[in-house]
């Protein structure tokens, strides 16, 4: 315990000189890392295959193990998404909302830092470095905790990124990484107040309901994701067929994957044959309700199951999705507002009308139309990578990047002016 404290002091002190330090010294420090990562890519994965050995040896669930492998393609894409951020506007210092008062006075807004960020996190090796680099371009100082079983892949990408951060002349205690792996500090951090100004749970609902419910440091909570996909009755049963393989099939084991497909009754008939053949071909296990079931029962080479109420409302992280045909756009939106959890829903319509109310109705950090809820992430958006997505409408929502893991202060210029 004494040792985390000390980390989180260290972090604190740390976070007021990034703060204030210039773009160009906090994207050498992006730019060594991106190149580290790739200089010593083998080492990486070299850890990583450890990661990978042991955790299929306490029988680690499928899903899981996706999250936690690494592969020199996604090393590769790690390190983009490192440059992309160095390449991003620097939204430390932007000032905003300027004005001049009647009195006189004039004022706005200039953006800061939050100060320490801390990131508790499961199985995603590239969280380490997607969170790293987010907090360092936006001045923020960071501690990393992530799960047992992910920790030497976690030692072999800190070490690249306490090495770049001497290089760029930074200090490294801007990164602290706990590498105890011991439960028992979690509940500890989260009562480190008075050093740790924001909490991203990234993982399981198990870890953040836990850290939601013990926390004293606000906490920007996501991740969990249940995602539903309405086939319209105008919808292109091509189109259709080709945005929900996508979602369901591309990554199954993300946050943003199809969990639940909705079928308007006058366009079933058409579509719901095709589209089950086609994730079929995948092995996409469908949990069908009764009149999906009486449409695809009698077609050959598909996994069905009887749906039950457990289905609804689950996330499967799997080649498994549920089916169910309702009868209207009403439906479908009473549907989502009872089973979602605010993470990614989407609507496949020719309907402008039913387009345009899908979009102002659905209550989610991203709403879609005619596309893949797999989109819903911090490098497709644009942010070059993400701390987390939030599901949460306070104080940011969706991926969270650079800006969202920033706040403002007031500034304040008189010339002489005392209140009346």
């Amino acid at each position: 315990m004494v040792e985390l404290e000390m980390q989180c002091r260290r972090a604190k002190l740390a976070s007021r000189k990034l703060a204030y330090t210039g773009t160009a010294a906090k994207n050498s420090a992006l730019e060594h890392i991106a190149d580290d990562l790739l200089s010593q890519k083998e080492v990486i994965l070299e850890a990583n295959a450890i990661d990978q050995l042991d955790a299929r040896k306490i029988g680690m669930a499928p899903a899981m193990l996706d999250r936690l492998a690494l592969t020199p393609h996604s090393v590769d894409l790690i390190a983009a998404d490192v440059r992309s951020v160095a390449g991003l506007p620097d939204p430390v210092g932007e000032i905003f909302d300027m004005r001049t008062l009647p009195n006189g006075l004039t004022l706005g807004k200039k953006r800061v830092p939050l100060g320490v960020i801390a990131a508790i996190y499961e199985s995603r090796p590239n969280v380490t470095i997607d969170i790293t680099a987010l907090c360092l371009k936006a001045g923020n100082a960071v501690i990393l905790r992530g799960g047992k079983e992910t920790i030497n892949s976690n030692r072999a990408l800190v070490k690249i990124i306490v090495g770049a951060l001497e290089r760029a002349g930074l200090d490294p205690n801007v990164v602290q990484f706990i590498d105890n792996t011991d439960r028992s500090l979690v509940p500890h951090l989260l009562k480190m107040n008075d050093q740790v100004d924001l909490v991203i749970p990234r993982g399981g609902t198990g870890l953040i309901k836990f850290v939601k419910e013990n926390s004293s440091i606000p906490v920007v909570a996501g991740g969990a994701g249940v995602c539903h996909t309405f086939v319209d009755a105008s919808a292109r049963v091509d189109r259709a067929t080709a945005i929900v393989y996508n979602a369901k099939v591309q990554k199954p084991s993300a946050c943003n994957a199809l969990d639940t497909i909705l079928v308007h009754k006058d366009i079933a008939a058409r579509y719901l044959p095709e589209a089950a053949a086609e994730l079929a071909g995948s092995g996409v296990e469908l949990r069908c309700d009764p009149r999906s079931l009486a449409i695809l029962g009698s077609l050959p080479g598909l996994k069905l199951v009887p749906a039950v109420d457990a289905d609804w409302g689950k996330e499967y992280l799997a080649l498994i999705a549920a089916i169910k045909i309702v009868d209207s756009l009403d439906e479908a939106l009473d549907h989502i507002a009872a089973y979602g959890d605010g993470h990614s829903e989407a609507i496949i319509t020719e309907d402008y009308t039913n387009a345009q109310r899908f979009m102002n109705e659905v209550d989610a950090a991203a709403v879609y139309v005619n596309t893949s809820t797999r989109f819903t992430d911090g490098a497709q958006f644009g942010l070059g990578a993400e701390v987390g997505i939030s599901t949460q409408k306070m104080h940011a929502r969706g991926p969270l990047g650079l800006k969202e893991i920033t706040s403002y202060k007031w500034l304040v210029y008189g010339s002489g002016q005392a209140r009346p």
